[in-house]
């Protein structure tokens, strides 16, 4: 049957759903850019720096001249002819949906829910740098989704480019097999144009025409015909050994067409078996139109993509298929929210199966909640365009729903399905934040709560001894960007404290807790006694508790009441009350009163020995550690070592790419703070960092008494 609606203006077959992704300063926005200039959705090429491009639309973005926030826009792309003609016709044209999504790390966020509703991706490299912290983090988040990949290779007009070194370090550090397609032709201020592996052929763009609208397609000639026929000889191999069916013509030396190679190249690159690469030049406008035909040729369609499988929230463990089709129910994903100043709540899905149409009824498994579409968007970036209806595959935003959760599924009333939400990493960094007058007070509650909907990885809550309000997030420049659009967005005065480290406790041994609650008040009294033991849990395993009792100690009855105990005590630990991880409890024994014992007496005595097992298991507290990378040059290495160490930081290893050192340590996140400023003060403002969440460790006994003064038995 043809997935297909009639009324749909692309079919599936020529949509492409795709993200750009990479470390920050990489060239995403850029190349992103260029995209919508070629494909003739912008007549203007606007530049990162100057503040001026479609999708970073937030006064933030533009200010600072980094992504903060993933936008979504749609273009339509017809591949050229090889011959390098221009006879298009308007039934080639492929739809093209596009996320550009942030480099920094305390948006991760952003490029994780991403990845999680696209089919495929461009993941950026610098032809530089190279294979960089954050590269590999998004490199990571796209396996985790199966999604397809394709790598362009920027910045080969940079001093110290080196489009085969990138090559050799996506085999070396992602494990990923790297197929090279268009091989730049020329580097540094040298690079003329691309060579095109499958075809033979040479593109080289016109020098008179800065925006890289014009260039010849020519036949290869003088040291490029070896070059071109060792790479095609080595494409096949690469797609010989990962391909079944390319692989046996090639065991049984049977020819191998050009069409044959493209063919097998796209399934291997779907199978995510390998890595088609294109390296370019985004800013100088050489390599783009290419690779938006490799973005065709290699990355899947929703209908290339296995159906997705979704869960019944009645009876877990059964699985429901939600077939890519036109004619199916609804079902899609709500992968982002976003308050618009115009529009209200913006909620943005990816339709999976079915048709939705403006003025429709979604149903919400999560919130067994009927609510009715006001309007259907389109959106580019921060422009919107009503449309009538989204098909399977789309990519849109829908207005007038309240009560949806970044994650929620939508589908059609009766029809209890729940798709796979994306995962966040959890915030590792908090301030307090007050409103400076009474009127700011209301409205501070307000808007908190709506950024907390919109970003998974910023949360808010109320400190119960001081009454401050406590906002968390993924790092300094995050809730930077939360606090300025809090005062400029919001218009809303605020005073903020200094940053605070998101620390956990945990336990080192196993031991035993009592507790007891006997109270006597004249009538009815209470009692509730519970004996367990805790020990710790694998690192990640989070809690776990089990019943262990024998004979009836405590009464069947009262057990989920112990439960509740248990979980509420490991809310937050004995050092100084920061959540607990990783801890098993065993209930093991206790007694019981046939008149005084009641749910909350036992609910309460679980407790108490929680924290008396607590106490005796070898407490301990837990910093969030960095995974810092510098690039500074060999001039200061020593220098930046010194100041790392310094800051508690264990090396890990050192590298050297051309005149720079990379130095990879981890170190505390206590001890980053103001690293930025300091790092360019180290090398005359010549180095560069990057760092990422790593893991947990334990808090030395010097640095628990600088955070919580001195505590018995640490």
């Amino acid at each position: 049957m043809n997935p297909n609606s009639p009324n749909r203006q692309y079919v599936l077959e020529r949509t492409r759903n795709i993200g750009i992704a990479a470390h920050i300063d990489a060239g995403k926005t850029t190349l992103t850019e260029r995209t919508l200039f070629y494909t003739g959705l912008i007549h203007k090429i606007g530049e990162v720096h100057d503040g001026a491009t479609t999708t970073d639309w937030m006064e933030q973005e533009r200010e600072r001249g980094i992504t903060i926030t993933s936008a979504a826009v749609t273009t339509e792309w017809c591949q050229r002819p090889e011959d390098g003609t221009d006879k298009l016709f308007p039934e080639q044209k492929i739809r093209i949906n596009i996320i550009d999504t942030p480099g920094h790390v305390d948006f991760t966020a952003e490029v994780e829910r991403s990845l999680r509703v696209l089919d495929g991706a461009i993941v950026v490299f610098c032809a530089v740098a190279g294979v960089q912290p954050q590269t590999e983090t998004v490199w990571r988040q796209a396996t985790k989704y199966h999604v397809p990949r394709i790598v362009f290779v920027n910045k080969m007009d940079r001093t110290g480019a080196n489009f085969q070194a990138v090559v050799d370090e996506i085999r070396e550090k992602l494990g990923a097999i790297p197929a090279a397609v268009l091989i730049p032709i020329g580097a540094e201020d040298q690079l003329i144009g691309q060579l095109d592996v499958v075809n033979q052929k040479a593109v080289y763009f016109s020098s008179d025409d800065q925006f890289g609208s014009t260039y010849t397609v020519c036949n290869l000639e003088g040291d490029l015909v070896e070059i071109g026929r060792q790479a095609y000889d080595d494409l096949i191999h690469t797609v010989a050994d990962v391909d079944d069916e390319l692989g046996e013509q090639f065991i049984h030396e049977q020819p191998i067409s050009r069409l044959e190679l493209k063919q097998a190249l796209r399934r291997a690159t779907i199978a995510n078996q390998l890595v088609p690469v294109a390296g370019g030049s985004a800013f100088k406008n050489k390599g783009v139109q290419y690779l938006l035909d490799a973005v065709v040729d290699y990355l899947p369609s929703p209908l290339d993509i296995a159906d997705t499988v979704g869960m019944d929230p009645e009876n877990e463990g059964i699985s429901i298929s939600v077939p890519t089709t036109d004619h199916g129910k609804f079902t899609a994903l709500a992968f982002k929210l976003w308050a618009d100043k115009y529009v209200g709540k913006l909620v943005f899905f990816r339709v999976y199966s079915g048709v939705i149409k403006k003025g429709d009824t979604v149903y919400n498994p999560r919130t067994r909640r009927s609510e009715r579409i006001g309007r259907l968007i389109q959106v580019q970036a921060d422009s919107h365009k009503d449309v009538d209806a989204c098909y399977a595959g789309d990519i849109a935003a829908m207005v007038g729903l309240k009560n949806v959760a970044t994650g929620d599924t939508l589908t059609v009333p009766g029809h209890e399905v729940v798709l796979e939400p994306p995962t966040f990493p959890v915030p590792v960094i908090s301030m307090a934040v007050e409103p400076k007058t009474k009127a700011d007070q209301d409205k501070l509650a307000t808007v908190l709560t709506r950024l907390s909907e919109e970003d998974p990885t910023f949360t808010v809550k109320t400190d119960e001894e001081t009454a401050q309000t406590i906002i968390s997030g993924m790092g300094e420049l995050h809730l930077e960007i939360i606090v300025d659009r809090i005062r400029n967005e919001f218009k809303v005065g605020v005073n903020v404290g200094t940053p605070q480290i998101a620390y956990r406790e945990t336990i080192t041994k196993a031991a035993q807790g009592e507790g007891k609650l006997i109270r006597q008040t004249g009538g009815r009294g209470q009692y509730g006694h519970v004996i367990l033991n805790v020990r710790p849990n694998g690192k990640g395993e989070g809690h776990s508790v089990e019943d262990k009792t024998i004979g009836g100690s405590i009464p069947k009855e009262f057990m989920p009441a112990v439960f509740k105990g248990v979980s509420q005590a490991l809310t937050n630990g004995i050092i100084a009350s920061y959540p607990v991880v990783d801890v098993h409890v065993d209930i093991t024994g206790g007694s019981s009163h046939e008149v005084d014992s009641n749910e909350g007496a036992f609910s309460m005595a679980a407790y108490f020995a929680v924290k008396d097992g607590f106490a005796k298991a070898g407490p301990i507290l837990l910093e969030p550690i960095m995974a810092v990378e510098v690039s500074t040059p060999d001039d200061f290495q020593g220098d930046v070592m010194g100041d790392l160490s310094r800051r508690r930081g264990q090396i890990q290893h050192t590298e050297s790419k051309g005149s720079f050192a990379i130095v990879h340590a981890n170190v505390p996140l206590k001890e980053m703070f103001g690293y930025s400023t300091d790092v360019r003060t180290l090398s005359s403002g010549r180095a560069s960092h990057a760092m990422t969440p790593s893991h947990f460790e334990q808090v030395p006994k010097s640095v628990v008494e600088s955070i919580v003064g001195d505590f018995p038995g640490y």
